[in-house]
């Protein structure tokens, strides 16, 4: 089973400036290293799905996912359907601002598919994993230096 990984920043905008940023989920490929594109069909609602195409070096593979979990200004979740991970962004007011958590959970496992091929092609869940939490943290700032940059504009 994978252990679930969690990544917080905070953010000197308001949760409306930071949400604009964390729903707009076709910029996905401006702040994620791994996911260089995600495609989206149609408005953001539970049950929306996508279609991304992640990297990592030389490796380029697609999946696709689903929103699951959909609350504006608060909570936005989708499920990745080739193995089962579920990615969410929650958002909660802080005093300067709004504090974002990256979650990665996969309540009911891993695929036996996504598992092996983490194993043989990855560099194992523990260097995966440790990958994912730098990629989390990363694109986080990102999230950051975008909420930020806006609202500073619209002040």
């Amino acid at each position: 089973m994978a252990t679930p990984l969690s990544v917080s920043v905070d953010i000197d905008a308001p949760p409306s400036a930071v949400w604009s940023v964390v729903s707009d989920l076709k910029r996905m490929g401006e702040w994620s290293p791994q996911c260089a594109v995600m495609k989206v069909f149609g408005p953001l609602r539970v049950g929306t799905r996508t279609l991304n195409v992640n990297r990592r070096g030389p490796l380029v593979w697609p999946t696709t996912s689903r929103v699951v979990q959909l609350e504006p200004e608060r909570l936005l979740a989708f499920r990745i359907t080739e193995n089962h991970t579920v990615w969410s962004y929650f958002l909660e007011p802080t005093e300067t601002g709004t504090r974002v958590t990256e979650r990665r959970e996969a309540p009911g496992g891993t695929t036996k598919v996504s598992d092996t091929a983490v194993r043989l092609v990855l560099g194992g869940t523990r260097n995966f994993e440790a990958e994912l939490e730098r990629g989390m943290a990363s694109t986080l700032a990102r999230i950051k230096d975008a909420a930020e940059s806006s609202a500073r504009t619209v002040k």
